[in-house]
C-alpha cells in the first residue's frame, strides 16, 4: 500500500472572510512543507488578484502573511490519505478535516471556495448543512494536471475578491 500523506495546519485568523480549501498537498509541497510549492501549480498567481498583491514574488512566509492580511484562509479537506504520487485520483482511505468546526471558529467567514472538483466533492460532504451558512465557490483547480490555461481559470478566481469587500 502507498504511504499515508498528511495535510498541513490551517492558515487562518479571526479576520478570515474567505477560506480556500484544496484536497491534499502534492509530493513537492509535502517535501517542502509549503502549500502549493510545485512551480507549475498556478495557485499563487490565481489568488493574487483577490489578495491584491503579487504573491508569487514573495517568500513563502510573506505569502501566508499577505493572505491573512487580505482576510483569506487556506486549508485542505483531506487530513490524511494513502496516495502514491500527487494525483487526487490516487487517494485511498481518506480521512477528512473537520471543516465545519474550523468554520465555526471564524466569526467573519463569508465564503468557502474549493480548489478543484475533488476538494469540492469531499468538502461539501464534510460540511453538510453547515455549507448553507456560507457562499460556496467551485474553483477550477490550480493544479498543473488541470490543463485549462491560467487565462481561462482567472475570472472565477478573480471573483473571490467580492467576498473580501
Amino acid at each position: 500500500m502507498s504511504e499515508r500523506k498528511h495535510s498541513f495546519p490551517p492558515v487562518v485568523d479571526p479576520r478570515t472572510r474567505l477560506l480556500v480549501l484544496g484536497s491534499l498537498p502534492g509530493e513537492r509541497s509535502l517535501a517542502e512543507r509549503r502549500y502549493y510549492a510545485h512551480p507549475q501549480n498556478q495557485f499563487w498567481r490565481l489568488i493574487a488578484p483577490a489578495a491584491g498583491r503579487d504573491l508569487a514574488a514573495l517568500p513563502y512566509a510573506a505569502r501566508l502573511a499577505a493572505l491573512l492580511e487580505a482576510q483569506i484562509g487556506l486549508w485542505d479537506v483531506v487530513a490524511s490519505a494513502h496516495r502514491a504520487g500527487s494525483t487526487d485520483a490516487a487517494m485511498r482511505d481518506i480521512e477528512g478535516h473537520d471543516i465545519a468546526a474550523l468554520a465555526g471558529t471564524l466569526p467573519q467567514l463569508r465564503a468557502i471556495a474549493f480548489n478543484g472538483a475533488t476538494a469540492l466533492r469531499h468538502g461539501l460532504k464534510q460540511l453538510g448543512t453547515v455549507a448553507e451558512r456560507y457562499a460556496v465557490v467551485a474553483l477550477p483547480s490550480s493544479s498543473p494536471l488541470h490543463t485549462v490555461g491560467l487565462a481561462a481559470k482567472l475570472p472565477t478566481w478573480q471573483a473571490l475578491a467580492h467576498y473580501l469587500a
